[in-house]
């Protein structure tokens, strides 16, 4: 999904999807206002501890609620028990400071009343991914996407992953029917495959499960869509109207590659009244927000009049649900950028300068910029204004979109993020030496032990990338993550191992004809310092000696 980009992971930093996601107390709470008059320090070999210390304890993702938080496996595990003994269901939410639609989460719905009176009845327990042994956790769980909503019954048992993308009040719907039904949604999914009867609420709960962030626990991801057209075609004489028209709408976005849904003349006619129907789309909109691009790929042939007709049907709904006021700023602006998605279909993707008509140019220009002006949460800032410099961009409009990220570097809590986007910028027209400036000023000044390591991996990715005769340069770069790695007893769990796995790949590649042997061996030398702290039962062993192992 184009409309994805955001969810999970930052800017060109490869890992899961959030699918945008994609897709999300006091912001100033947070105390990380870091800024562009920051210097750049050049990296060194072995950086100064004090320059890369841990910040301060990461707060809660709203005052409202009583959150506990957890970050080892003993926590849970206490936490786990009281569930138990007070019979009551527990909810964990997995995010991160600097994830956009985490902060949308934090803006939109955790900060909610319906949501605070919900939470009474439940456990509520905040995991941040840079917390000490936060990565192991996530490991437990089998959750890499930030943010990942999970709520447990009182016995510990899985009974759904919240679609975070999803609108506050379908959020809180989903939540309420697992907390109703108290059926694991895995039983739900097995009696559904089953044919047997299920109620309308668990019906709901599949239709509303949140499958980009399922991580092979209900099925593997390259079976996905064929699941969720199966479950589109047993829904349509037991479910519900928008339930089913949900199924059959997820499993089209999920079939743009010739997987699951083989659409035909009754589905296109399905999608049309969706988007012929106000009522229906508004109800169906995180949907269209996410999957418009993907659906008409799905429904149509490339550059076929029969695409051109669709996707002006696409605009036009996409563009009420741009004016819905009742909608949030951040959907309004995804609305808009999943127009702007359906307008370049049939472009490149490596096309940095798309033709676009001139009235939809002008309205990216006015809505980002009207945004801008208008937002004074910063929460809602950091989710929001780094979605409309995705927007400009992916409407050619690069100097907007570079002049509206640094104008908000002194205000997002966590600059590093729209450092990262303003190095991918610069990388995607070609600018190599000044898109390096800025992901190394991302890494310098990002914050957290897991978010540095994935900053420093992407700094190091790109200098591969973009300046590999500068090996010395590269050295200094990897000798300074591997430094970090030593001072995060979780560093080799979960979206941290990625992150040096990574690196290590893009070592071998650099090194493919051993030019650069030497280099390789000094930093296997370093790494075999960090490994051998490592307690041989420890799984993070196997997973550190893996990271420079020669291919």
């Amino acid at each position: 999904m184009t409309a994805a980009l955001n969810r999970v992971v930052a800017p060109d930093q490869s890992a899961v999807l959030w699918p945008r996601p994609p897709r999300l107390r006091s912001w100033r709470a947070v105390a990380l206002t870091l800024t562009l008059a920051a210097s750049l320090v050049p990296l060194t070999a072995h950086p100064n501890p004090a320059a890369v210390a841990a910040p301060a304890a990461p707060s809660f993702p709203s005052t409202n609620v009583a959150w506990q938080a957890a970050a080892v496996d003993a926590d849970v595990d206490r936490l786990l028990a009281q569930a138990r003994r007070e019979n009551k269901p527990l909810l964990l939410y997995w995010g991160a400071t600097w994830c956009p639609p985490c902060n949308r989460l934090k803006a939109s719905f955790f900060n909610q009343q319906e949501f605070a009176v919900q939470a009474r009845s439940l456990l509520a327990v905040h995991v941040d991914g840079d917390r000490p042994g936060a990565q192991k956790l996530g490991a437990r769980f089998k959750v890499r996407g930030y943010p990942t909503v999970i709520v447990f019954d009182a016995g510990g048992a899985e009974l759904s992953r919240l679609p975070g993308e999803a609108e506050p009040a379908q959020i809180l719907a989903v939540m309420r029917n697992a907390l109703a039904g108290g059926r694991p949604i895995k039983a739900v999914l097995a009696d559904a495959r089953a044919g047997r009867t299920l109620s309308a609420n668990e019906w709901r709960l599949l239709a509303y499960y949140g499958w980009e962030i399922d991580e092979d626990q209900l099925v593997p991801a390259n079976d996905r869509p064929a699941l969720l057209a199966e479950l589109a075609s047993r829904s349509g004489s037991v479910a519900d109207a928008e339930t089913s028209m949900r199924l059959w709408l997820k499993a089209l976005a999920a079939s743009d590659d010739g997987k699951g849904l083989k659409p035909d003349a009754a589905l296109r006619q399905r999608v049309q009244r969706v988007l012929s129907e106000p009522a229906v789309a508004r109800a169906q909109v995180d949907v269209l927000l996410y999957g418009a691009d993907d659906m008409l790929k799905a429904l149509t042939e490339a550059e076929s009049p029969e695409r051109k007709a669709l996707g002006a049907q696409f605009d036009a709904a996409l563009a009420r649900l741009q004016a819905d006021q009742s909608l949030s700023r951040d959907d309004r602006l995804s609305a808009l950028l999943a127009r702007v998605s359906v307008a370049r279909v049939d472009t490149a993707r490596t096309d940095t300068q798309p033709k676009l008509p001139e009235p939809l140019l002008r309205e990216v220009r006015e809505l980002s910029t009207r945004m801008d002006r208008e937002i004074t949460d910063g929460y809602e800032r950091q989710s929001v204004i780094t979605s409309a410099a995705h927007l400009l961009s992916q409407a050619g409009l690069w100097a907007d979109s570079d002049a509206l990220l640094k104008a908000n570097l002194s205000r997002s809590h966590s600059p590093y993020y729209l450092m990262s986007q303003l190095g991918g910028n610069a990388r995607r027209l070609g600018r190599k030496e000044e898109a390096l400036r800025w992901y190394e000023q991302a890494y310098q000044q990002s914050s957290g032990p897991a978010t540095r390591l994935q900053w420093g991996a992407s700094y190091v990715s790109a200098l591969v990338e973009l300046s590999p005769q500068d090996a010395p340069r590269i050295e200094r770069a990897v000798s300074a993550v591997l430094t970090d790695a030593a001072q995060d007893k979780a560093a080799f769990y979960e979206r941290s191992a990625r992150s040096l796995q990574r690196v290590g790949t893009q070592l071998q590649k650099w090194n493919e004809s051993g030019q650069h042997a030497a280099v390789l061996q000094r930093l296997r030398r370093q790494l075999d310092g960090v490994c051998g702290k490592l307690d041989s039962a420890d799984a993070q062993k196997a997973a550190c000696e893996r990271v420079l192992k020669p291919a």
